[in-house]
């Protein structure tokens, strides 16, 4: 019997935004899709012991990932992801991944994969679909539906969500925006931990990278016109659109992300009356500075409401 063709992916940066699409894509296909483990302190020591001391955590985190993942898999996806159009593009780090992870793994016999989005260079999303799975071997045909079936599960399964999130804010006591990337955010070592501690403290935190993210990108240009980095400017009209129905806002980073350093100092300048923490999380293990600082700032949010 003919060996299944197996696509590893690494549970990381962009996973959570594209996991429903790579994963239904490449199954539809008939090819075994594995996962890195969820991100724990092994795998982010030994991302960490990869890269250059100026990494953001996030790839440091991602590059553990795709050494969990070396041995395991035919290929390891890592794609490039630059831009969705003129002032709509990725930070940096998505455009030079698969060269950073060709780089460290170079003595590695392990097989990448990559597909190139880069709409400035007229490079779609779709296009870059049917180059991969024909690279894999697949006939154009056969990819086109898998691309299409992909494409339909996602955007359903993205609405689900939008729909869910949009009811919290409906629900009763404190309600919290946590502005944050869902790399960030969905991570279990980073910003998982945080979610649980607001939700004990009887908060109920809403995701700001949950949205309608054509609407949100037109209303982040009423904070800033020009921030050009689409995932930044799809948080910032979240909260532009979403800030009245809240008691605080969280901007949570991954410590020492370029893009975030810039954004959430306009957020702090531009958005006012409403308290605010910025919150950058780093490598050091434990959480009991961060859930001090969660809890005074809930209790700076009980004060103000009169409810302490």
């Amino acid at each position: 019997m003919e060996k299944k063709l197996t696509i590893g992916l690494p549970r990381a940066m962009l996973y959570y935004r594209y996991a429903t699409l790579w994963q239904t894509f490449f199954e539809t296909l008939g090819i075994k899709v594995i996962k890195s483990n969820p991100t724990d302190k092994k795998i982010l020591d030994e991302g960490t012991a990869l890269c250059v001391d100026e990494a953001c955590l996030s790839e440091k985190i991602f590059l553990g990932h795709v050494k969990a993942l070396i041995g395991y898999c035919d290929y390891i996806l890592v794609p490039r992801v630059s831009s969705f159009g003129h002032k709509h593009m990725m930070c940096t780090r998505f455009e030079a991944m698969p060269d950073i992870v060709r780089n460290v793994f170079r003595n590695e016999t392990q097989k990448f994969l990559t597909y190139n989005l880069d709409i400035i260079q007229k490079q779609d999303e779709k296009t870059a679909f049917l180059e991969m799975g024909q690279q894999l071997g697949f006939d154009k045909k056969a990819v086109k539906k898998a691309y299409s079936t992909a494409k339909t599960v996602e955007q359903r399964v993205w609405k689900k969500k939008v729909v869910a999130q949009e009811e919290l804010y409906k629900a009763e006591g404190i309600k919290i925006i946590v502005a944050a990337h869902s790399y960030v955010i969905e991570d279990p070592y980073l910003g998982k931990p945080v979610m649980d501690i607001l939700r004990k403290l009887d908060v109920t935190p809403i995701r700001a990278d949950i949205t309608d993210q054509e609407q949100a990108v037109k209303r982040s240009t009423a904070v800033s016109p020009t921030i050009k980095w689409e995932m930044s400017r799809e948080i910032m009209g979240s909260l532009a659109i979403h800030k009245d129905k809240v008691a605080g806002v969280i901007l949570l980073s991954a410590f020492p992300c370029g893009p975030d350093s810039m954004v959430n100092e306009v957020i702090q300048r531009r958005m006012k009356g409403i308290p605010m923490l910025n919150l950058t999380l780093d490598a050091q293990s434990g959480t009991a500075g961060v859930e001090t600082r969660l809890e005074s700032f809930v209790d700076i949010i009980h004060f103000k409401e009169g409810t302490l």
